[in-house]
């Protein structure tokens, strides 16, 4: 996240990062073993980042938010997003296609960040999108012929694009700001 609102901007950093540690876990399902430990480091960068960037949200917690004004959008956002993810999940469970979980899950994360877009007035969560559903299209042939779990390529997929956008936004928040006690 790019803004000039420090809390937001320290808060996008902490929850992807922690987002990105959960798919970095969700990708432990049905993973190439030499993998593994690629995935459990990501787990960790994404909660240490989560840490140092957590604190920074507590300690400007009063400071202003571009959530202001807007936070019934915001839930409503995620509340959607829920529901379709919901949704598909009973689809593919009736179709008997659990294992495109996770690719489904992360079309639907994906997704969602256009709408955030208008409510944070960041376009760089459309940059993230962009670059997350053309990654979850690009690998479709790939996981059609497969019969592993769509968690294994589409899982970390997600995890990398959260953890490299908070890393970018991490990096532009510490220049802007440095780090803030």
């Amino acid at each position: 996240m790019l803004t000039e609102f420090v809390r937001d901007q320290a808060f996008a950093i902490a929850w992807l990062s922690l987002m990105a540690a959960g798919w970095f876990g969700w990708s432990q399902e049905d993973p190439k073993p030499r993998l593994r430990g690629w995935l459990g480091a990501g787990s960790v960068i994404g909660m240490l980042l989560t840490v140092a960037f957590g604190i920074l949200v507590w300690r400007n917690w009063s400071t202003p938010t571009a959530l202001d004004g807007r936070y019934g959008v915001f839930v409503l956002v995620i509340v959607a997003e829920a529901v379709l993810i919901g949704g598909g999940c009973i689809v593919l469970a009736r179709r008997k296609q659990t294992r495109w979980y996770g690719w489904w899950i992360g079309l639907c994360v994906a997704l969602h960040f256009v709408a955030l877009v208008w409510v944070f007035e960041d376009w760089s969560y459309l940059v993230l999108t962009i670059v997350q559903v053309i990654g979850l299209a690009l690998m479709v042939p790939v996981l059609r012929r497969g019969m592993y779990q769509t968690s294994r390529w589409a899982c970390p997929w997600i995890a990398v694009t959260f953890l490299l956008f908070a890393i970018v936004s991490g990096i532009d928040f510490l220049v802007k700001h440095g780090y803030p006690f």
